[in-house]
C-alpha cells in the first residue's frame, strides 16, 4: 500500500512517525555500542585474570613446570588469553560493521528526511496560498454582485421618481451599468482562478504529495531494512569467532586430558629423592665397658669405610632428621643438598655454562668476520679496534671453561659417592680440555661430617660464585669497529624484514646503532658475510648491529618503513 494514496492527509503523523523511526535507530545504535563496551571490558578482565595466575618469575616456576597438571593449567591460561582476544574481535567488528555504519547512515537519513518534509511544507504552503487567493476572488465577486444589485435598485428608484431630473436618472443608470460590469469582471476572475486552483489542488493531492510521501515511504523501508541487516550482522559477528573459540575450548580440554597423575607422582620422587640408602639397625653400645663409641657400619654413612670415629659429646644426626639451615641459594657446589638433588643441580649448571660458552664463541666468530671486513675495506673501520674485544671474549671463554671443569669435578665426586654410579654420559664434555677428575680433586673436598651426615660448612674454594643465568655478550664500546657514514647520503632503503635484539648493544662507534635487549627493529640490509646487519629504528635512526646480537625474520615482500 502506498502512503501517497492512503495517507494523503496525514502529513503531521508521518512526520512524527519518521522522527520516531530515526530515534529508534539511534537507540539500537546505542545498544550495540554498549554491547561492544561490555565485550571490551570482558576481554580486558579475562586477560587480567589470565595474567594474574601466570607463573611468577622465580625458582618455583621451574618446579611447577615439571608437573603435568601445572603445565595443563598454564595451557588453559594461554587458551583463555586467546579466548579473550576473540571477544576483542567481536567488539572491533561490532564497532566497524554496525556502529560506524549506522552512525553514518543516521546522518544521511536525517538529511534526506529533512529535505522531503521541506518539500512537503513548501507544497502545502503553496496550496494554502492559492486557497486564500481563491477566497479573496470569491469575496470580491460577492461584493461586486451586491454593489451591482444596490446600484440597479437605486437606478430603478430614481427612474420611477417624477421629481428627479433626467440627468440624475442618467447618472444612476450609468452607475448601475458600471457596477454590473464590475460584477461580471469579478465573476470572470473568480471563475478563472477557481479553475486554476482546482488544477493546482488536483496536482497537489494526486501528484506532488504522493511523490513526497512515496519518497518518505522508500526512506522508511530502507531504514527498516538496514536495521534488519544490522541485526543479522550482530549475530554473524559472534558466529564468526565460534570456530576459534571452539579451538580455545578444545585446547583447554586437551590440556586437561594430558594430565597424568602417575607421571606427576613419579616427578615427586625425582624432585625429592636424596640418593641415600635407608639407615640400618643401630648396634647396641655397652657403656658398662670402657670402650670408645664406634659409628655403626650399618648406620647412614656416605664414606662406607667402616673406620671407627672418636666419640664426641654431640652425637651426629642421621640425614633424614637434619633440617636445612640454608634458606638462600646455598654454597656454589650445592653441597647442602642430598646427592641426587646435588647431581641434578650440578648438571643443570653445566648445561648453562656450556650455553654461555657457545654464545661467547658466536660473538667471537662474528667479530672475527667483522675484522676481516675491516682488513679488506679499511674505510669501514680500524681492524685493530676489534682486538681488545676479541681478547676480552677469549678471557671470558677461558673463565667459563674453568667453571665447567670445576663443576664437572664436583659432579664426578657426587656420582662416585652415590650408591649407584651414574653413567659417564651425565657429564657434558663439549668443552672439556683437561682431566676433570684432577680439577675435581683440587676444587672439591669431602662434605661429610665425622658422623656421616652432610655438613652445612663450605670450603674456601666455593666462595667464587658463578653466574647461574646465561650471560649476554658484553656491550662493545670503544673496541667496536667504526663504520663510516657514507650511507647517510644514500636513498632510504626499503625494509626487508624485522629483527629482535637478543642482547643489548651500545653502538658507540660511527655507523653503528645502539639497541636494547628485546627491542624490535626493521632490517634494511642482510648480513653480507661480514657479521653485521643493517637495521632501522625510524626514519632518522639506522645503522649496523652484530648479526649474532639479533634474531632476524625476513619477509617475502619488502615494505618501505
Amino acid at each position: 500500500m502506498s502512503w501517497g494514496s492512503e495517507l494523503w492527509d496525514q502529513f503531521d503523523n508521518l512526520e512524527k512517525h519518521t522522527q520516531w523511526g530515526i530515534e529508534y535507530l539511534e537507540k539500537y545504535t546505542k545498544f550495540v555500542k554498549e554491547r561492544s563496551e561490555i565485550e571490551t571490558n570482558y576481554a580486558k578482565q579475562i586477560r587480567n585474570l589470565s595474567k594474574k595466575y601466570q607463573p611468577k618469575k622465580n625458582s618455583r616456576e621451574e618446579d611447577e613446570s615439571k608437573y603435568t597438571f601445572c603445565r595443563a593449567f598454564l595451557t588453559t591460561l594461554n587458551e583463555l588469553n586467546d579466548y579473550a582476544g576473540q571477544h576483542e574481535v567481536i567488539a572491533e567488528n561490532l564497532t566497524s560493521q554496525i556502529i560506524a555504519e549506522l552512525t553514518r547512515y543516521l546522518q544521511e537519513l536525517k538529511t534526506e528526511r529533512k529535505s522531503h518534509f521541506h518539500d512537503g511544507r513548501k507544497a502545502q504552503q503553496h496550496i494554502e496560498s492559492s486557497w486564500k487567493q481563491l477566497e479573496s476572488c470569491k469575496r470580491k465577486f460577492e461584493r461586486d454582485c451586491k454593489e451591482a444589485d444596490r446600484a440597479q435598485q437605486y437606478f430603478e428608484k430614481m427612474d420611477a421618481d417624477i421629481n428627479v431630473t433626467k440627468a440624475d436618472v442618467e447618472k444612476a443608470r450609468q452607475q448601475a451599468q458600471m457596477r454590473h460590469q464590475m460584477a461580471a469582471d469579478s465573476k470572470s476572475d473568480y471563475s478563472s482562478y477557481l479553475q486554476k486552483f482546482n488544477q493546482e489542488q488536483n496536482e497537489h493531492y494526486f501528484t506532488v504529495i504522493p511523490n513526497i510521501f512515496q519518497q518518505l515511504q522508500d526512506m522508511e523501508e530502507k531504514r527498516i531494512e538496514r536495521i534488519g541487516v544490522c541485526m543479522k550482522t550482530f549475530a554473524d559477528v559472534d558466529r564468526q569467532v565460534l570456530p576459534i573459540v571452539g579451538k580455545c575450548l578444545d585446547g583447554m580440554t586437551k590440556a586437561a586430558e594430558s594430565i597424568e597423575p602417575k607421571t606427576d607422582s613419579k616427578q615427586v620422587v625425582e624432585s625429592y629423592k636424596s640418593g641415600f640408602e635407608p639407615p640400618g639397625d643401630v648396634e647396641f653400645e655397652d657403656y658398662g665397658q670402657a670402650m670408645k663409641r664406634t659409628a655403626s657400619e650399618t648406620s647412614l654413612s656416605n664414606t662406607r669405610e667402616g673406620k671407627e670415629k672418636p666419640t664426641t659429646k654431640t652425637k651426629g644426626k642421621l640425614w633424614p632428621f637434619i633440617k636445612n639451615k640454608n634458606k638462600g641459594s646455598g654454597p656454589e657446589d650445592f653441597s647442602h643438598l642430598p646427592p641426587e638433588q646435588r647431581r641434578k643441580k650440578l648438571q643443570g649448571k653445566l648445561d648453562e655454562l656450556n650455553k654461555d660458552i657457545q654464545k661467547e664463541m658466536d660473538q667471537r666468530d662474528a667479530l672475527t668476520k667483522m675484522k676481516d671486513v675491516y682488513v679488506k675495506n679499511p674505510q669501514m673501520g680500524d681492524p685493530t679496534s676489534v682486538d681488545p674485544r676479541l681478547s676480552e671474549i677469549g678471557q671470558n671463554i677461558e673463565k667459563l671453561q674453568f667453571e665447567v671443569q670445576k663443576f664437572e669435578g664436583w659432579l664426578a665426586e657426587v656420582e662416585e659417592r652415590m650408591p649407584s654410579k651414574s653413567d659417564s654420559h651425565r657429564r657434558s664434555g663439549l668443552y672439556e680440555t683437561q682431566n676433570s677428575t684432577t680439577v675435581g680433586n683440587n676444587c672439591a673436598q669431602d662434605r661429610e661430617s665425622p658422623d656421616g651426615s652432610y655438613t652445612e660448612e663450605q670450603n674456601s674454594e666455593t666462595q667464587v660464585k658463578a653466574n647461574i643465568n646465561p650471560t649476554p655478550p658484553t656491550n662493545p664500546t670503544s673496541t667496536t669497529p667504526e663504520f663510516d657514514d657514507e650511507f647517510d647520503d644514500e636513498e632510504v632503503l626499503p625494509t626487508i624484514g624485522t629483527c629482535k635484539a637478543l642482547y643489548p648493544f651500545e653502538g658507540h662507534n660511527e655507523g653503528t646503532i645502539a639497541v636494547a635487549e628485546g627491542e624490535l627493529l626493521y632490517v634494511i640490509e642482510e648480513d653480507k658475510g661480514d657479521g653485521w646487519t643493517r637495521v632501522r629504528r625510524n626514519e632518522d635512526e639506522e645503522g649496523y648491529v652484530p648479526t649474532s646480537y639479533v634474531e632476524v625474520f625476513l619477509e617475502t615482500n619488502a615494505k618501505d618503513s
